[in-house]
């Protein structure tokens, strides 16, 4: 068993001791790899100029589609199966950190912060939440993820090409639409012709690797994490407190010893009270 430290930094502890259990799971030879990676872009956000660091200008982003187009959601969609988990550990890194409405000096925001971030594969994604992305009422920016060299190539690499179509296609569909002249010379029915356009002018972030190696995992994480700190400290928030989470934890407490005992509540408010109760009975 590990136990956490006082200095170990929550959702930003992986790069910490407790990195220990990562460490006898994928080797040290791969953690080793895993935490270089993140050092090149730590270092890369630190020496970089504004106009090059890819971290700021990924923060930047996220404060420009969030606060001046009303953009409050953001899609991860890496296009390899093997990341399946990773939009869920960002949605930690983000929504955590950043899902504050007071600033640093103890004033409530009057202005967005924080975005809902949510992804999947996009070979699943596409037939799910993508018809929204791309003709929906709401503007989502996203965030593709591929990488060139597949850990498992068959057919001559058929398969990663496959991929890589629809990672530049469906880029290239939402920046670019379709318009009503378009739909038409395609011979659409006119019924259909207003279901078959796109407005197009919809934001991505083509993220291309080589190959999915620990060290670009590594950087991939370092990037997210710049990014989140970046957006934090435009808000003016502290990202790496975590109040709304101990409340939950402070009251579940309470909770569990009224649950322990076989008498009907009589305290909280009238919902939670019958929700107590109900459960009480119907768990007997």
């Amino acid at each position: 068993m590990f136990g956490f430290e006082n200095w170990v930094g929550g959702r930003y502890s992986v790069w910490s001791a407790i990195g220990l259990s990562v460490a006898l799971y994928i080797g040290y030879d791969n953690f080793e790899a895993f935490l270089k990676g993140a050092e090149a872009f730590d270092n890369h956000f630190t020496s970089a100029p504004i106009e090059k660091n890819i971290s700021f200008l990924g923060g930047l982003l996220t404060i420009w589609y969030n606060n001046f187009h009303k953009a409050q959601t953001k899609l991860v969609a890496p296009f390899d199966q093997y990341m399946h988990r990773f939009p869920a550990y960002l949605q930690q890194l983000s929504m955590e950190s950043n899902g504050k409405s007071v600033t640093k000096d103890s004033k409530f925001v009057n202005y967005e912060t924080g975005i809902v971030l949510f992804g999947e594969p996009c070979t699943n994604a596409q037939h799910s939440f993508f018809q929204l992305v791309h003709q929906g009422t709401k503007l989502i920016p996203a965030d593709f993820i591929l990488a060139a060299q597949s850990h498992n190539p068959i057919e001559e690499n058929l398969h990663q090409r496959m991929l890589a179509s629809n990672f530049f296609a469906q880029a290239e569909a939402l920046m670019q639409g379709k318009d009503e002249a378009k739909v038409r010379s395609e011979g659409a029915a006119d019924s259909l012709v207003p279901h078959k356009q796109f407005s197009g002018n919809r934001p991505t972030t083509s993220i291309l690797a080589q190959k999915i190696t620990p060290a670009t995992l590594g950087a991939l994480i370092a990037y997210y994490e710049h990014v989140t700190f970046v957006e934090g400290a435009i808000w003016g928030i502290n990202s790496f407190d975590q109040w709304g989470v101990e409340l939950g934890k402070v009251l579940a407490k309470v909770i569990l010893n009224e649950l322990g005992d076989k008498t009907d509540v009589s305290t909280h408010d009238s919902s939670t009270r019958n929700l107590i109760n109900t459960f009480k009975a119907w768990s007997a």
